[in-house]
């Protein structure tokens, strides 16, 4: 890992690192914020997926983690929301595809599927690479995040029971598969096959018998992809028929934008650490 930048912020230490990733096939940029509790010894982990158009950092400037992430004793990890970089396929026109845009799955068809690989990078090689390089437990795990950033978090603790032990969301596309932002980038990434959709669709996996302990998500009410992206009462649904405890708070007058993210990220900060620090 390369150390890109550091600074010292609530007594620990805010970072940015560069690495060769064989997932991805090209260089990735990662930031972690390391609490003070990490020079005593290692500290849980929370990771944080970012959404469409972001990098790791726009949680990284405006998510306001560092203070509650400090209190509560847990390293916060902010990875890039997709490959990057000279070869790596894109269409830069495309605000809901490639760049920005990894959707966090495995890409299946040419040209994508030699670099887009992010659930690979997120569940695989990353957190290798920081278990090797930092003062972390990687026994106390947790992960959430924010829209595209959500649907990758919720799907990810879906899919690898007990590697995580809390997993919330901020306004998360709950049914990927059958929304009109994502569903054009899911054939592009997976191809015309529907049913290989079903492996990065929440409500989807919840259906084929997928669980997590519990689940938190908070929803603006004044958000402008609510109804047509977003659909959190898909996933209350799926939550509620497969006996899911879900809190789901509906914030109102909220939007999309990290003024709401960081408006709950304390209080989200706080449940992870109920479920990763033993009393």
């Amino acid at each position: 890992m390369e150390l890109v930048s550091s600074s010292k912020a609530f007594g620990g230490q805010q970072r940015v690192y560069r690495h060769d990733s064989s997932a991805c096939a090209c260089p990735m940029n990662f930031a972690v914020f390391l609490p003070p509790q990490a020079e005593v010894g290692p500290v849980p982990v929370l990771w944080y997926l970012s959404g469409l158009t972001c990098t790791h950092q726009n949680a990284m400037d405006k998510g306001e983690y560092r203070a509650a992430a400090a209190a509560n004793g847990v390293a916060i990890i902010c990875p890039d929301t997709s490959p990057r970089g000279e070869g790596v396929p894109d269409e830069p026109e495309n605000w809901q595809f490639g760049s920005g845009a990894g959707f966090y799955l495995d890409a299946t068809q040419a040209p994508y599927a030699t670099n887009y690989r992010m659930e690979s990078y997120i569940r695989d090689e990353l957190p290798a690479l920081v278990a090797r390089e930092l003062p972390l437990d990687m026994s106390r795990q947790g992960i959430f995040g924010h829209s595209m950033g959500g649907h990758g978090a919720i799907t990810l603790a879906l899919k690898n029971p007990g590697r995580y032990a809390s997993v919330s969301a901020f306004a998360p596309i709950t049914q990927p598969s059958t929304a009109g932002w994502s569903r054009p980038a899911f054939e592009k990434y997976l191809g015309p096959d529907e049913a290989a959709w079903r492996a990065y669709d929440a409500t989807l996996l919840i259906a084929d018998g997928h669980r997590v302990p519990d689940l938190l998500v908070d929803q603006g009410t004044a958000d402008g992809f609510l109804q047509e992206g977003l659909r959190p009462q898909l996933l209350e649904l799926a939550c509620t028929t497969a006996g899911i405890p879900l809190t789901l708070t509906m914030r109102e007058g909220y939007d999309h934008s990290y003024n709401f993210v960081s408006t709950f990220m304390a209080q989200h900060i706080a449940w992870h650490a109920e479920r990763l620090i033993p009393a």
